[in-house]
């Protein structure tokens, strides 16, 4: 009786050790252009999207990719595990812009830009805490655009007067 249930212990044991190294070699990590367009496609709502990656930026334990889905700005990020590979972690769309503004987190104090190839904007400008910035992007193609936040003393931020230039200048929308 005893020898019998020690069997089935071991059985048990041996299916559950094959279970999960099956489970961890079939995810999906995005360490790498092809993977992440996997780890994107595996998220509900966008299995069946067109997706185009803009850009991917590391910072530190994070990774974060500017893409197109279905010609939407969005963004994906991954947070690096102790086997160092990328988890995603967050995923974002814009359904309605042709370019669209993230802040993809408090460990990155930076603004993330990501425009489609009909984004008719060549330079935008906001104040942010009272300070004035300036950001030139390249009209009429994908990109994904870096800007640095401020520094702040508590943290938090306020967006103010965005206002929206095409590449002559003009002034093509704004925003209290």
């Amino acid at each position: 009786m005893q020898k019998k249930k020690i069997t089935i212990l071991i059985a048990a044991v041996m299916v559950l050790v094959a279970a999960y190294a099956w489970y961890q070699s079939t995810k999906v990590y995005g360490n790498d252009k092809e993977s992440i367009i996997k780890v994107i496609k595996s998220v509900e709502g966008y299995e069946d999207k067109d997706i185009h990656i803009v850009q991917i930026n590391d910072f530190d334990d994070i990774r974060i990719a500017g893409f197109l889905a279905d010609h939407k700005p969005s963004y994906i990020l991954f947070a690096k595990n102790d086997m160092g590979n990328y988890v995603w972690k967050h995923i974002e769309s814009n359904q309605e812009e042709a370019i669209a503004m993230f802040l993809p987190g408090r460990a990155i104090k930076k603004i993330m830009f990501v425009a489609n190839d009909e984004n008719g904007v060549a330079k935008m400008t906001v104040d942010i805490n009272g300070e004035t910035l300036e950001q030139a992007f390249p009209p009429y193609e994908p990109s994904v655009t870096w800007v640095d936040l401020p520094e702040s003393k508590d943290n938090g931020y306020e967006y103010r007067n965005y206002k929206y230039y095409d590449e002559n200048g003009d002034l093509i929308e704004e925003f209290e």
